[in-house]
């Protein structure tokens, strides 16, 4: 049975000349468990970390990794909109250290580490969207669960073989999960983790999984980030940071592109909308390689 995943995270905050390389901590870890798991975590300066949230975690049998992206319309009500996503995944992510989710229903854990928000007794409120990605061991496949325009691909010898659907209830306004505050209700979207888009999938080794906010995806169009994930030539933890290093740089970069028309721009002009250029956002990349015992 192959087993063994190892991740990489970059995050790139959308702000005109935040990043450069000193901006980055790679943190390798090595999590307590007999399984000999070797996952490798990149962190972005808090202070530069923006609306966007992940988590990899680990239980038994499952590794699990989770992305959200909180709605910046929040700001006009003088919310800050990276408290809801970044709790989200920590109570995902707090599910999944203790065991409190089924490895083959990822919405389920979406639902739970929403229900914990609702219970916190520390006042919240915010939107969210999520994409939860669970790797079940024993079984050797893919669970995952997609709200919104987060999202996930399964690259299979250079070729896309499987990913996540958008949704959309109009152009630009994804499904979210939320937490409203009284007055404002009634005129915010309110979707619930059972509406997320769920699907299997069966692995085989050497399989690339990449997660990600819309940052990337909104930016850089499928061929290109093929492109870019067929220089990683082996698992380990510097192929996979230099990679998704690589990743977030050209989508940071083309999303500061006036002239550049970019897959936003494309499905604005589906839409009526007159747009031409990339769409400054953060950009949060999990990158995943499926390897052996």
């Amino acid at each position: 049975m192959f087993s063994v995943m190892t991740y990489g995270r970059y995050a790139a905050r959308a702000v005109a000349n935040s990043l450069s390389p000193e901006h980055f901590n790679g943190i390798p870890i090595v999590p307590n468990n007999p399984r000999g798991i070797q996952s490798t975590v990149s962190l972005l300066d808090k202070r530069l970390y923006g609306d966007d949230a992940c988590f990899v975690a680990y239980y038994n049998a499952a590794d699990v990794l989770g992305v959200a992206d909180g709605v910046g319309g929040w700001r006009a009500y003088g919310i800050d909109p990276s408290q809801f996503s970044k709790k989200l995944m920590a109570a995902c992510e707090m599910m999944v250290k203790t065991g409190r989710f089924v490895p083959n229903q990822p919405a389920e854990l979406l639902a739970s580490g929403y229900n914990e928000l609702l219970q916190d007794k520390v006042p919240l409120a915010g939107s969210s969207t999520a994409c939860i990605v669970v790797l079940d061991r024993s079984k050797q496949t893919l669970h995952t669960a997609n709200l919104g325009d987060s999202g996930f691909m399964v690259v299979r010898k250079g070729e896309v073989v499987h990913r996540s659907s958008e949704q959309q209830h109009f152009f630009n306004t994804p499904f979210q999960l939320s937490v409203p505050p009284a007055e404002h209700r009634a005129e915010v979207l309110n979707d619930a983790a059972e509406d997320a888009d769920t699907a299997s999938f069966d692995l085989e080794l050497g399989d690339i999984i990449l997660t990600a906010t819309d940052g990337l995806f909104d930016n850089m169009p499928d061929h290109a980030i093929l492109k870019e994930l067929s220089t990683l030539k082996d698992s380990q933890y510097e192929s996979i940071k230099r990679t998704v290093w690589n990743l977030a740089e050209q989508a940071r970069d083309l999303s500061y592109d006036p002239d550049y028309f970019s897959p936003f721009a494309k499905q604005a002009r589906k839409n009526g909308y007159n747009v031409t250029g990339g769409k400054p956002d953060d950009i949060t990349i999990l990158l995943s390689i499926v390897t052996g015992d």
